[in-house]
């Protein structure tokens, strides 16, 4: 699904970016405009390039990857670099490193303490979004096959912890906060996942594998502006601090 009105026609050749609905990183905001830390990030390292024709196209995650190789997009927003995704896809310098959270309901916030007390539970229900690399990690921590329920959407799995279908929801803890801090959603807590289960891991933006020049120029620019005072401010406005962008440095 394509959210029109966001495309600019001044300048340079036309790149498309896709994203999906994941604040603080990407979403639509109450003026129907795309925004989010990576969109703005992506808008401002573009118009550094002199590209100026940009159009954000909304997708599902597992969509993300295949439509580079068909050239659907030439870029996507933020995704964790793994080496399987290095054999499908370029990616840039890291644009944030961050540790993964379950949301989990309120009621639920003190017996949920990471993925490895998932596993020890047994019975309890872990959702996750299809291709996203938390089914891995869960998976590699002890979590059985049986206690997932893969969803394709970040507000399906958000609702199906409120519906008590699952009892968590895994994803980047930032992701979590941002649904917290945007949604109507009551009853919900965020539980860090420790340190000792899943170090903050990179993110980057993804291109087309036939798209190595435009990385490299993408790169270019992320490199004296990832941790500038301009970079610092653009993404303190989606709740990032500075120990945030050091991370990256």
């Amino acid at each position: 699904m394509r959210r029109g009105g966001d495309q600019r026609s001044s300048g340079g050749c036309g790149v498309r970016v896709a994203y999906l609905i994941e604040p603080p990183f990407n979403y639509v905001d109450s003026a129907g405009a795309v925004t989010g830390c990576d969109v703005e990030l992506a808008r401002y390292v573009l118009g550094e390039l002199g590209i100026n024709d940009v159009e954000f196209v909304e997708t599902e995650f597992a969509q993300l990857l295949p439509g580079l190789a068909r050239n659907d997009w030439q870029m996507t927003t933020g995704l964790f670099a793994s080496p399987d995704r290095r054999l499908r896809a370029l990616f840039s310098r890291p644009i944030w490193a961050l540790p993964d959270g379950l949301l989990v309901r309120a009621a639920d916030a003190d017996s949920i303490a990471g993925y490895r007390s998932l596993a020890i539970a047994g019975h309890l229900k872990l959702a996750v979004i299809r291709d996203q690399i938390q089914h891995v990690t869960a998976l590699e921590l002890g979590v059985t096959p049986d206690q997932f329920r893969v969803f394709e959407t970040y507000a399906d799995a958000a609702q199906a912890v409120q519906d008590r279908i699952v009892s968590a929801f895994a994803s980047v803890a930032r992701a979590h906060q941002g649904f917290l801090q945007t949604s109507t959603a009551h009853g919900l807590s965020v539980v860090n996942v420790p340190l000792r289960e899943r170090a903050p891991a990179f993110g980057c933006f993804a291109f087309a594998p036939s798209a190595n020049d435009l990385r490299n120029r993408v790169d270019h620019v992320l490199n004296t502006f990832i941790g500038a005072a301009e970079h610092r401010q653009l993404i303190k406005a989606f709740g990032f601090a500075d120990a945030d962008v050091d991370r990256v440095l």
